[in-house]
């Protein structure tokens, strides 16, 4: 198709705020899916997605629309909402012209929207603001209006009022992506040029890439190169998304579809890649690409069978491959053998990771306790980074530890905002600023330490505002912290999997909450278990776990008290026996880890 009559866009918006919804809307109203066909959250495909109402992995999908009689291509891109997924939601924009900033109008404006849009005019993107969500009772069209106006500096008749789940609006939306988004610019006369925004692995077609062609064209049986990797390849086959694959002769600049390369080394095709012309490759530069992902929390992954390492490792390069923001590096612990320490964006990325390793590949992990990555001067000047808490020195090697820190936007409600501010400053937040949107509405900006806000933060503030709180961060430098190690000890045998990084003047609190876990969950012993927490050789919280008791009286029918005392006494002497031999010989079930985890 001609590049003028082409429109690439995607939809933004904050978690919940009915992206997926609107895109299915959008699908049915273009006749693009027939409505045999049509389920909710059409391009949500993974059973994780469906089941947990979320969206989790950017979905692109072609449209035919026609507009004057003049007909068009909408190459649409569903995106995520959490913060989680920011990653996904940049790899999208860079692919397209213009973004449909969706706003719930029953909620207004959330963190992840101002984030989103901040990304949105870095990439110098047609911004189409959406009201969505008009159709509830409870909704407040000409309230969030205002904050749409206030935020965008647009007029109000630029706001669309629509509604995902009726199709209130969706006509005028499609008529304004052909009037407002620009056609995709680039020159179809020179020699191909295309960006890889994502990526998949098809156990039968090998590396399936998914790009955005800039310059030139591609087609069946092309040969091509990868610019990173030096790697090449043939386009078996090209095609595009309706949103299942279908297959075409060829893709002209401006189009967005897929290229299977049969490549069976997953290392080969990397997002953000330039895919151009085998033999051609010196003679064009390369995209921009992305900025690189800084993983934002680090855990250990280890097979829960120690011949599985092999195939761990092959489950987790398949999972880069379609999760571009998840890095791996090999890892080996003494209790554990052989695993990786992965680098993600947070608490659900990691569990999301945890889900898609168990259900798409079938391996059973033991995940380590997450924690982020400290830098440390050493007494010689060296400086270095630490991901590990097993890399930890000894601290009368450190000069001095930094922990990360990050800019966090908290959107509330003005009555919440005194229990918002007495949490960050547990969290040993430092406030900036406060912005009102409207007398019942602001923006709180602090300065917090990365640990406090990736662990239990964002529950913690949903808690103390009735859940009407939303959150964003961003990473923005290092700064100087009393940096521990936190050591837990069961049967007097650390337990290097519960071992974590931690600020001095939460080790306490965090130390008591795991050992009080894991004597809730631990099977007892023929034998008193000791379970402690302990800083070097400061033991600084502690339970005991209760042995079996064992009736050794029931067998007795009579006889007085010296035979019941001589069997007792037998008893006691068996278990102190027992207690001698059983260091170290306590099995820990994966609902320990598990509880620990989400305690932490």
């Amino acid at each position: 198709m001609e590049q003028s009559r082409i429109r690439n866009f995607c939809i933004i918006a904050h978690i919940d705020h009915g992206k997926s919804t609107l895109s299915d809307r959008l699908l049915e109203v273009t006749g693009t899916i027939e409505a045999r066909k049509m389920r909710e959250q059409v391009l949500d495909t993974m059973d994780l997605e469906r089941e947990r109402g979320i969206t989790i992995k950017l979905q692109p999908a072609r449209m035919g629309y026609t507009s004057n009689g003049v007909e068009y291509q909408l190459n649409l891109i569903d995106t995520p909402g959490h913060v989680d997924f920011n990653y996904e939601v940049s790899r999208s924009l860079a692919a397209v012209e213009g973004a449909l900033l969706l706003v719930d109008a029953t909620q207004g404006v959330q963190a992840q929207t101002i984030a989103n849009l901040h990304l949105a005019i870095e990439q110098d993107l047609a911004v189409i603001p959406v009201l969505n969500k008009a159709d509830l009772p409870n909704a407040e069209v000409d309230r969030r209006a205002d904050e749409i106006v206030k935020l965008l500096g647009c007029r109000r008749e630029d706001i669309i009022v629509a509604s995902g789940k009726t199709g209130q609006g969706v006509p005028v939306i499609l008529e304004r992506i052909v009037k407002d988004v620009p056609a995709p610019r680039g020159d179809a006369s020179k020699t191909l040029r295309a960006l890889i925004f994502d990526s998949k692995y098809d156990e039968y077609k090998g590396v399936v890439a998914y790009i955005r062609v800039v310059d030139g064209g591609i087609a069946k049986g092309d040969r091509i190169r990868f610019r990173a990797t030096a790697a090449d390849g043939e386009a078996l086959e090209v095609g595009y998304m309706k949103p299942i694959p279908v297959a075409a002769k060829e893709m002209g600049a401006g189009e967005i579809g897929y290229v299977v390369t049969g490549l069976k080394d997953i290392t080969a095709v990397r997002v953000g890649d330039t895919v151009v012309q085998a033999g051609m490759a010196d003679a064009t530069t390369s995209l921009p690409g992305y900025r690189e992902v800084r993983p934002m929390v680090y855990a250990g992954v280890f097979p829960r069978e120690g011949n599985e390492y092999e195939r761990l490792r092959d489950a987790i390069m398949k999972l880069q491959l379609s999760d571009a923001a998840l890095a791996s590096e090999p890892e080996h612990s003494a209790a554990l053998g052989f695993g990786f320490r992965c680098g993600l964006l947070g608490m659900l990325h990691l569990e999301i990771v945890q889900e898609r390793l168990q259900r798409e590949h079938g391996m059973d992990v033991v995940v380590t306790t997450p924690s982020v990555a400290y830098e440390i001067t050493r007494t010689d000047g060296e400086e270095s980074t630490i991901k590990s808490p097993l890399a930890y020195p000894d601290p009368s090697h450190l000069r001095e530890t930094r922990e990360p820190w990050v800019a966090t936007d908290i959107v509330c409600p003005t009555e919440y905002m005194g229990n918002v501010m007495q949490l960050c400053q547990d969290r040993r937040g430092e406030f900036k600023t406060t912005e009102y949107f409207d007398p019942t509405r602001a923006v709180l900006h602090y300065d917090m330490p990365l640990s406090s806000v990736i662990v239990d933060f964002h529950d913690a503030l949903k808690s103390v505002t009735a859940g009407y709180a939303s959150l964003n961060y961003e990473f923005i430098g290092y700064r100087a912290a009393p940096i521990v190690r936190l050591d837990i000890l069961i049967a007097e045998e650390p337990v290097h999997a519960f071992a974590m990084l931690i600020h001095e003047r939460e080790a306490y609190r965090r130390g008591k909450e795991i050992v009080e876990a894991l004597k809730e969950s631990l099977p007892k012993q023929q034998f008193v278990v000791k379970i402690q927490a302990s800083i070097g050789s400061k033991v600084i919280a502690a339970e005991r776990l209760s042995a079996y008791r064992k009736d050794v009286l029931a067998k007795m029918s009579g006889g007085d008290y010296t035979r019941k005392s001589k069997l007792l006494q037998k008893q006691k002497k068996g278990k102190a026996r027992m207690l001698a031999h059983g260091k170290g010989a306590v099995p820990i079930p994966q609902e320990a880890f598990l509880k620990v985890l989400r305690r932490s």
